[in-house]
């Protein structure tokens, strides 16, 4: 018997699905735009890579906590989805003008070391809170897609999500001006103002949720070619493992990502433009990918393009230290973009298919909670300690100690890749 999928084809999630593509473009302008040089402004005022990693990490355990404690069970058991977007772009973007006007006070006062860590524990608080947006998003997101159609949609939303980003660098290229942007206020304005609008999609976008169903918003699939984790005795488990080998994946790939940005600027003195050309290329690089991968992912299988996204997330690093120029680094790092937004793409859709439709808050406030380590805690803990122990302690040069990090995340990465292989997608291939 041949596959039949019954798509549902309600107008309102058509309108949610266009509602949800706006919101993610003007989302990842504004984190390109805000967080593209934050990293490098934080350590012009901190001037040690481990405590400018501290930003991302007290937001990660900000974020995992508000998702974890409140709102992914809020989202399941009031079934809020837009209304939790609302409320958190909302209150970011009153925090944002509050936390500029402290650090502006002691920026002013030339307390640049504690002007940092005003920035590092306000947008800190601010997570909390707007992490409900992080659940109401992912879960509004499976709520109006299927099995079937997942991939391919969540590829799209990852291009228009890069389309963004790449806009949002580009335009922070111009607006950073040594540090500027930030001590006078433009970039704050300029976010703030994008939150509202996301907000205001958002609003619109409860008026078609309302008009939804649970049970329209659900494919009829039958004799699908192969089993979905939560139907399987052992998927939970399963679930567990894939946490596991991903938090070890996050950790080796993110480990570095607030050491990249300094190697850019104090190891190749690269000038503001030509570092956003170079995670410009990145982004380019996970454009076409987002919509390939999904694609394919719906046809190939998930675990199949995750490891071919993993390994080229493993060897990428590598080669970061023996690029020539602007020009090779940014085909390099290119490359490492079309792995990333392989694994983002198609590990949201593979947690989709996984998690049953009643849990989908609390279990994707779990996933998200491990994509977030991306954030900082593993530049802290790991990154950012062993660059630091190398210029410090062993005398290296600054340029030899990024190196060496570059080598350390892909040997991390691999561990994680090992394990996925072992304990994850050899399950899966069983159940095929």
């Amino acid at each position: 018997m041949g596959c039949t999928v019954e798509t549902p084809k309600h107008p309102a999630q058509k309108n949610i699905i266009i509602n949800l593509s706006l919101f993610q473009f003007l989302s990842f302008v504004r984190r390109g735009i805000f967080y593209t040089f934050m990293i490098n402004y934080l350590f012009s005022l901190m001037q040690t890579a481990t405590s400018t990693a501290l930003l991302g990490t007290l937001n990660m355990i900000a974020s995992a906590l508000g998702q974890n404690l409140l709102w992914g069970k809020i989202a399941d058991r009031y079934r809020l989805r837009a209304k939790l977007l609302i409320a958190g772009e909302s209150i970011a973007a009153a925090t944002y003008l509050i936390v500029f006007l402290i650090h502006k006070s002691l920026i002013n006062k030339q307390a640049n070391f504690a002007a940092g860590l005003s920035l590092i524990f306000g947008l800190s608080f601010l997570e909390f809170f707007w992490s409900m947006s992080d659940v109401g998003w992912a879960a509004l997101l499976t709520d109006v897609t299927t099995i079937r159609t997942r991939g391919r949609i969540v590829g799209m939303l990852n291009f228009i999500a890069s389309l963004g980003r790449m806009i949002g660098i580009n335009i922070a290229g111009f607006l950073y001006n040594n540090g500027e942007g930030f001590r006078q206020g433009t970039i704050f304005y300029i976010v703030t103002t994008m939150l509202f609008g996301s907000a205001t999609i958002m609003w619109f976008t409860s008026k078609y949720e309302k008009k939804t169903n649970a049970k329209t918003e659900k494919a009829v699939i039958r004799n699908l070619p192969q089993k979905n984790f939560a139907d399987s005795s052992d998927g939970r488990g399963t679930y567990k493992w894939f946490l596991k080998s991903l938090i070890i994946i996050v950790i080796g790939a993110a480990c570095i990502s607030q050491i990249f940005l300094i190697f850019l600027q104090d190891g190749l003195n690269m000038s503001s433009e030509e570092m956003a050309s170079v995670l410009t290329a990145w982004t380019l690089g996970g454009m076409l990918t987002s919509l390939l991968c999904g694609w394919i992912a719906d046809r190939i299988g998930r675990v199949n393009v995750l490891i071919m996204g993993l390994i080229l997330a493993i060897i990428t690093p590598l080669f970061y230290g023996s690029a020539s120029n602007v020009l090779t680094l940014a085909l390099i790092y290119g490359i490492n973009g079309v792995s990333f937004w392989t694994i983002q793409t198609v590990g949201f859709a593979f947690v989709g298919d996984i998690v049953p439709e009643d849990q989908r808050g609390r279990q994707l406030s779990k996933y998200n909670a491990v994509m977030a380590l991306s954030w900082g805690p593993a530049g802290l803990l790991v990154g950012g300690p062993f660059a630091d122990l190398q210029i410090n302690n062993l005398g290296l040069s600054k340029y030899t100690a990024f190196v060496n990090c570059f080598y350390l995340s892909s040997i991390i990465v691999a561990v994680g890749t090992l394990l996925f292989v072992v304990k994850v997608a050899r399950f899966k291939a069983k159940t095929n």
